[in-house]
C-alpha cells in the first residue's frame, strides 16, 4: 500500500507546492476527489437531459346527443377514471315518430359507468338541456350543478315527475368553480334566449376544454351582464387544448341581433293592434320575451293572461327567483279573459312550433278549450320555426288566416332574434381561445360542417378539427386527436308513461296502420280437427268504409275461410303457419283488387 502511495507523492510536488505535498496524508485523498469531481461534472451536464416532464394523461369525450340534430344535447368526459355528464335535454319528435312525446337520449353508457360518474353541469334551463333529467334520475342518482334559474326550472320538472329518490341540486353562480374529481369546471356567463346562460371551461389533468354552450354575442341584452370575453381570452392566452363550440347558427352571415330589436318590434305592433286582442306565441322558456311582453302591455293599458302548462311553469319559477318583473295587477287567469274586452288583453301561449298538442294548434283548429280565434285577433309568433317544423307552424299560420285572423311571423317583422351566434360570433369565439383542437357540437351535419369552414377561415388546420357523431368517442392529448370507439347510444322516445317500450317496430306499424289501416279476421277453430265452427269475421279500420265495399269483404271472408280448412284438412296446426298463410293470400287479394297494402290480423280461437 505504502509503494502504491508513494507515486501520486512524487507526482504532486511537480505540479503544485512541495511544502504540500509533503505534509499530511489528506491532500493525498483530494487528489483522487477532484478527479472524481471533474467526473461528477460530465454527468450532472447529462442529468437534466434525460429527466423529461410526465407526459399528461388523455381525456376522452364521448357523444350521446347534439350531433347530427337539433336538441337531446349530452356529452360525457372521461380522465383518469373520473367522468362528467355536460347537458342531458330531449328533442321533440319529428313528423315519422307518430304517437310520440319526446326523445331522450340512451342512457346505456352511463349505466354501465354509473361509478365513475361525478356530476351533471347544466349550462342553462332550455328543455333540449334539461329535459332528460328525470329519466337519468330515474337510472343513475348523481349530484347536478347549475345556476340558480336553471335548478328553479328543474326542480319544477322534477316535481312533476315524483322521483323516489331525492336529487341532490347545486347552486352555482358564473364564475363558480365545480370540483369533480380530477375535473375543475369552471363556468362562464354568455347571452342566450334565457337568463343564467353560461358556457364552461373544464379544467383537467390533461388540459383545458372550452365549452361554449349555447350562446351569442349581445351587446345590450334585455337581462343580466354581456358575455364575459375577457375570460375567454384569459383561457386562450393561458392554453386551451379543445374549442367545443355551438354550431345551430353556424351557416348565417353576420351577427345575431339583440334583443332590443325585439322590443321595438313589439312596441311598434302593440300601437299598431289598439283595436285588436293581442295572442303572442313564443317558447315558454324565452324569459325575456316574456318580460318584453310584460312591459308593452303595461305601457298600453293591457292585462296579461298565459296558456299552456310550460308558459305557467316556467312564468312561475321565473318570477319566484326574480328574473321576471310583475307590476302589480297585470296577470290575470284566463278563465278572466271574457271579463275584458279584446283590445285590453295580451294572451302569453306556447305552440310558436306549430306541435300539434300546444295551445296555439289547439286554436287554430278550433279545439281550445278557453279560447276561441277568429277575426279582430292580432297573433304574433315570435320564434324562429326549428328545423323540420317549418310545414307544421305553416299549416297553424294557414289555419289561423283562414279564420280570419291577422298573423305576424318572423319573417315579416323582427318579433324574433336568434339566442345562437352567427358566423363573426364564432370567429370571434375561435379567435379569443385560440384551441389545439376544435370539434364543432349543437347542429346538423350542415351546421357542423359549415362551422368547420369557419374554424379554417381563422387559421386552424383540418386534421385539428374533428366532426363527430351520435355514440363516437374521441381522445384527445398533447400528441393528437383520435378517435378510440364507439358506445351504445341512439334514441328513447318517450309515450304517455312507457319510456323506451316503444322501438323502431311499433313505430313502422304506427306508420303502416296510419297510411293504409287495418284488416282483422276473426275465427273460432275446433280443437281437435281444427276446422272452421265459426266465422271468419272480418273487421276495417283505417282501409275501406265496410258498408261501400261489401264484394270486398265477402272475398275476403270467403279465402280466409278457404285457407282455414284446408289447413284442417291437411292437419296443419301451428299457429304461426297458419296465420302466415292467411295474410299472404289475403294481402294479395287485397292489393289485386284495392292497390294497397293494410296490415292484416288474424285472430284465431280454439273451441
Amino acid at each position: 500500500m505504502s509503494e502504491k502511495m508513494k507515486k501520486p507523492q512524487i507526482k504532486r510536488p511537480a505540479k503544485k507546492s512541495a511544502g504540500k505535498a509533503v505534509k499530511q496524508s489528506a491532500p493525498k485523498k483530494t487528489i483522487y476527489k477532484s478527479t472524481v469531481k471533474s467526473n461528477t461534472k460530465k454527468r450532472n451536464t447529462k442529468a437534466p437531459a434525460k429527466k423529461k416532464a410526465p407526459a399528461k394523461p388523455p381525456i376522452r369525450v364521448t357523444f350521446l346527443g347534439g350531433l347530427n340534430e337539433i336538441g337531446k344535447n349530452m356529452t360525457v368526459f372521461e380522465c383518469e377514471g373520473d367522468m362528467i355528464i355536460l347537458d342531458c335535454g330531449m328533442a321533440f319528435p319529428d313528423g315519422d315518430m307518430l304517437g310520440v312525446d319526446m326523445v331522450i337520449p340512451d342512457y346505456t353508457f352511463i349505466e354501465q359507468n354509473r361509478d365513475k360518474i361525478r356530476g351533471v353541469i347544466i349550462t342553462h334551463g332550455h328543455e333540449d338541456h334539461i329535459g332528460g333529467i328525470p329519466y337519468l334520475l330515474s337510472k343513475v342518482n348523481v349530484p347536478i350543478y347549475g345556476t340558480p334559474l336553471t335548478i328553479g326550472l328543474i326542480e319544477n320538472k322534477l316535481r312533476e315527475h315524483s322521483l323516489s329518490a331525492p336529487a341532490e341540486l347545486i347552486k352555482k353562480n358564473a364564475g363558480d368553480h365545480v370540483k369533480l374529481g380530477c375535473f375543475d369546471v369552471e363556468l362562464i356567463h354568455v347571452n342566450h334566449s334565457i337568463p343564467d346562460s353560461v358556457g364552461v371551461a373544464i379544467h383537467s389533468p390533461a388540459g383545458t376544454i372550452v365549452h361554449t354552450g349555447d350562446f351569442k354575442i349581445d351587446y345590450t341584452p334585455m337581462a343580466g351582464g354581456m358575455i364575459d370575453l375577457s375570460r375567454f381570452a384569459q383561457l386562450g392566452d393561458q392554453g386551451v387544448l379543445a374549442l367545443m363550440a355551438d354550431s345551430t347558427n353556424a351557416s348565417r352571415a353576420g351577427y345575431t341581433p339583440t334583443e332590443q330589436k325585439v322590443a321595438d318590434s313589439f312596441d311598434s305592433l302593440f300601437a299598431k293592434a289598439r283595436r285588436n286582442r293581442i295572442i303572442i306565441a313564443t317558447f315558454a322558456s324565452n324569459i325575456s320575451r316574456i318580460q318584453q311582453i310584460l312591459n308593452c302591455a303595461q305601457k298600453y293599458g293591457r292585462k296579461v293572461a298565459f296558456s299552456g302548462r310550460s308558459m305557467i311553469n316556467y312564468m312561475n319559477v321565473a318570477r319566484e327567483l326574480g328574473y321576471v318583473k310583475v307590476p302589480d295587477n297585470l296577470i290575470i287567469d284566463i278563465d278572466q279573459l271574457k271579463e275584458y274586452p279584446p283590445e285590453k288583453v295580451v294572451l302569453a301561449t306556447t305552440g310558436s312550433q306549430g306541435e300539434p298538442m300546444s295551445a296555439l294548434s289547439r286554436m287554430a283548429y278550433s279545439d281550445h278549450r278557453k279560447v276561441e280565434v277568429g277575426a279582430g285577433d292580432f297573433i304574433i309568433i315570435s320564434a324562429n320555426p326549428i328545423p323540420g317544423n317549418e310545414r307544421t307552424v305553416g299549416n297553424v299560420v294557414d289555419e289561423l288566416l283562414k279564420r280570419g285572423c291577422e298573423v305576424v311571423y318572423e319573417s315579416m317583422y323582427e318579433v324574433h332574434v336568434s339566442g345562437h351566434a352567427c358566423q363573426e360570433e364564432l370567429k370571434l369565439i375561435h379567435s379569443l381561445v385560440k384551441p389545439k383542437y376544435f370539434i364543432p357540437v349543437h347542429g346538423e351535419q350542415k351546421h357542423l360542417r359549415k362551422h368547420v369552414e369557419l374554424a379554417m377561415s381563422v387559421g386552424m388546420s383540418r386534421k385539428d378539427i374533428y366532426v363527430g357523431d351520435i355514440g363516437k368517442m374521441v381522445e384527445l392529448s398533447e400528441n393528437g386527436m383520435k378517435e378510440v370507439d364507439t358506445v351504445t347510444a341512439g334514441k328513447v322516445f318517450v309515450d304517455g308513461l312507457g319510456v323506451g317500450d316503444v322501438g323502431s317496430i311499433v313505430l313502422r306499424d304506427r306508420k303502416h296502420l296510419g297510411q293504409d289501416g287495418l284488416i282483422i279476421i276473426v275465427a273460432s277453430l275446433d280443437v281437435y280437427d281444427g276446422h272452421v265452427i265459426s266465422g271468419p269475421d272480418i273487421v276495417s279500420r283505417g282501409f275501406v268504409y265496410v258498408r261501400e265495399s261489401g264484394d270486398l269483404m265477402d272475398d275476403i271472408k270467403d279465402l280466409a275461410l278457404e285457407i282455414l280448412e284446408d289447413c284442417s284438412h291437411r292437419n296443419i296446426h301451428e299457429w304461426g303457419v297458419i296465420k302466415n298463410r292467411v295474410k299472404d293470400d289475403v294481402a294479395k287479394l287485397i292489393v289485386k283488387q284495392t292497390g294497397r297494402s293494410p296490415m292484416i290480423l288474424p285472430i284465431l280461437m280454439e273451441v
